[in-house]
């Protein structure tokens, strides 16, 4: 078994203020200036004989790994931030105007961009009084050398896949607003979900962003006309501002929670990610109600630790909303006066 030393213990010091610094979903974003303590560690090992590597370890360095694991039982992370804190969020809505709804968020270097293009089609089989959502996630090769050929597939649909199973329900969107006429027509929403950059954390990002582009999402009104020969006609409202808003109040967020030695923490980095053994998909809506639980990563979970990350999950999950609410009812209310920031404004 590999061994690590300490070589060198550096004292830094840093300084949390009020803008830049790490936000903390539960309060306190006024906080001003606390000092905090780090001892940046000089790890070496030992040239002992490693066991080999599975597929589903950590890819991280075991300094590295250690490192991490080492800071946070103080509850503090390697960019100064708590266990439960997440990096600054931008947020962002209308800014792809051929569509119906549209969003850009940023989580630290993580870059979300989301488009709602509604079109009238025919309700599913086993659902004939509901309206219908369609997920693609595209990765865009741009945002990491991982995404290039079928990586980029395959992390698409299985986000995709994910995303399904969080939204096209009846607890997450109120599905029966979508309907026109029973087992003929309704309102078929189809999300598209660009990956600009990734620097972690891509649920908790894309969540964000779908919520927002969905309070943004703007329908046509729709009037049944019959004719002489009494055959039903649908007619869409030419008037832009006259259109119908989805009720986003049960729109869930997802928290991913990482497990990193015996700590779990929220908005992992990537660094943080390639050290953590496995991770928790919790998605949680305004009234603090888990509308899905899933596990992703190779690494196993004892039952005390999925507990305990459901429980944080559901506590940071549910003062997500009225924050992110706050700044999607101010947006809104600036009109058109508001400024377009971005390079796509």
């Amino acid at each position: 078994m590999a061994t690590v030393r300490v070589s060198e213990a550096e004292k830094i010091f840093i300084m949390h203020g009020v803008q830049g610094g790490p936000v903390c979903p539960h309060g306190d974003q006024k906080r001003i200036g606390c000092m905090k303590t780090v001892y940046r560690l000089t790890l070496k090992s030992s040239s002992a004989r490693r066991r080999p590597r599975s597929l589903h370890e950590p890819r991280a360095p075991s300094g590295e790994a250690m490192l991490c694991c080492i800071r946070l039982t103080d509850d503090l992370r390697l960019d100064g931030r708590s266990c439960e804190d997440y990096r600054y969020v931008e947020v962002e809505t209308d800014v792809v105007s051929n569509t119906s709804g549209s969003a850009r968020v940023k989580l630290g270097h993580t870059d979300i961009l989301v488009g709602i293009k509604a079109e009238i089609g025919r309700p599913k089989l086993d659902r004939p009084d509901k309206g219908c959502l369609e997920f693609f996630v595209d990765c865009s090769a741009n945002a990491t050398p991982e995404f290039e050929g079928r990586g980029g597939e395959e992390l698409g649909t299985e986000i995709a896949n994910a995303l399904y199973r969080v939204y096209d329900n009846e607890r997450s969107v109120d599905l029966k607003s979508l309907c026109i006429t029973p087992m003929e027509h309704c309102w078929i929403l189809y999300i598209d979900v660009l990956l600009l950059q990734c620097d972690g954390n891509l649920f908790d990002a894309i969540s964000l962003a779908i919520k927002a582009a969905l309070f943004s999402t703007k329908i046509p009104k729709v009037q049944m006309m019959e004719d002489e020969e009494g055959t039903t006609e649908i007619e869409l409202s030419d008037d832009p501002f006259d259109c119908v808003r989805l009720n986003t109040e049960n729109v869930p967020c997802i928290v991913t929670l990482c497990k990193i030695g015996q700590r779990h923490v929220v908005d992992a980095t990537l660094q943080e990610k390639a050290c953590s053994v496995a991770s928790l998909l919790v998605s949680v809506t305004s009234k603090g109600t888990i509308t899905c639980v899933r596990k992703i990563g190779g690494g196993s979970l004892d039952p005390e630790s999925i507990y305990e990350m459901i429980e944080t999950g559901k506590r940071v999950g549910k003062a997500l909303h009225a924050p992110l609410q706050d700044i999607l009812n101010k947006e809104e209310s600036l009109g058109k006066t508001r400024e377009k920031v971005g390079f796509i404004g």
